[in-house]
């Protein structure tokens, strides 16, 4: 049972963070070459892709995470510090994105819906920025997992 726990936790994380990954490193370069209509439309449908499916990868972080707690550690007074970091770090995450879905991401598919691009790309500039505080959070979150034993 915990290596079914472990093994869709680390899925979910890695599918989260290795989606921002790809976002920033990849996809938001090639993006910027379009014509900003085609880049914001491209946009538009890459995160209501991307983001639900974020939405259930946390549902599952959640669950996983703190099922181990106490499957794995037998409850919060026996976790190491790593994984008390893990989890810190972790709920920050969650928060910045609930914060993008609820308000540059809703600003965002209301401007390109309507036309708007200014606004748009004003708020997918806000959305960029919340990515890459998450992508520095995530990877930090992934050492502190591998490392976090050896400590």
């Amino acid at each position: 049972m915990i290596v079914t726990l472990l093994a869709l936790h680390i899925l979910s994380a890695t599918f989260w963070v290795g989606g921002m990954l790809f976002a920033y490193w990849i996809l938001r370069p090639a993006a910027a070459e379009l014509e900003p209509k085609q880049r914001l439309g491209l946009w538009r449908r890459v995160f209501a892709s991307f983001l639900p499916k974020v939405g259930f990868a946390i549902i599952l972080l959640l669950v996983t995470g703190f099922w181990l707690v106490f499957a794995a550690f037998g409850g919060f007074a026996t976790l190491p510090t790593s994984v008390h970091l893990m989890m810190a770090i972790g709920i920050l995450m969650m928060l910045l994105f609930m914060h993008l879905v609820a308000a540059p991401w809703k600003r965002f598919r209301t401007a390109v819906d309507g036309g708007d691009f200014a606004e748009a790309a004003k708020n997918l500039d806000k959305i960029r920025m919340t990515v890459a505080i998450n992508l520095v959070l995530g990877l930090a979150t992934i050492v502190i997992a591998v490392t976090g034993r050896y400590w």
